[in-house]
């Protein structure tokens, strides 16, 4: 079962829903997420952000943090992804945003890129990844480490629930 596929069949069998930011993958997740049957279900859409002030305007990215960091951080990531999640009123958000090349972006190597997912509980993951590769690579591990990203923290969620209703056993 492919990432796109494993991480809409939990979601579905949670009846939880997904939105996606995405910056240097420029709707790839949408697609990635869509070719799968049955993914209206849960995926409720996404937002391609490629320009800065629409992170800021649509996504809600702080001004101050992307003026002084540029779109290429952490943080622009986490709150890229928890910006979609409330614009599209979904359980889960997720992001990228990156340097896919062929040139550095605001001092940023190509290969530098930030996925980020936020759950239900407004808390969330961000990853750092340096990639290798040319821009098409780049944006398809991109997609692959979102989606797995995702997947880990889905799984994490089950077990803390698990817990919870356990007992804490």
């Amino acid at each position: 079962m492919s990432g796109a596929a494993a991480v809409l069949a939990l979601l579905a069998e949670r009846g939880q829903t997904l939105a996606a930011a995405e910056s240097l993958t420029g709707g790839l997740v949408a697609a990635e997420l869509t070719s799968v049957p049955g993914a209206s279900k849960v995926f409720r859409g996404s937002v391609t952000a490629y320009a800065t002030t629409l992170k800021r305007d649509v996504l809600g990215v702080d001004a101050v943090l992307l003026a002084e960091c540029g779109p290429v951080d952490p943080l622009v990531a986490s709150q890229m992804a928890a910006g979609v999640r409330d614009v599209m009123g979904a359980d889960w958000g997720l992001a990228t945003t990156g340097v896919a090349g062929p040139d550095p972006q605001d001092g940023r190597p190509v290969g530098t890129v930030y996925v980020a997912v936020t759950g239900p509980a407004g808390a969330g993951k961000v990853a750092a990844l340096r990639l290798n590769g040319d821009r098409g690579e780049i944006r398809r591990e991109s997609v692959r480490s979102v989606l797995e990203l995702l997947h880990e923290e889905l799984r994490e969620n089950a077990r803390a629930q698990d817990t919870e209703q356990n007992g804490g056993n």
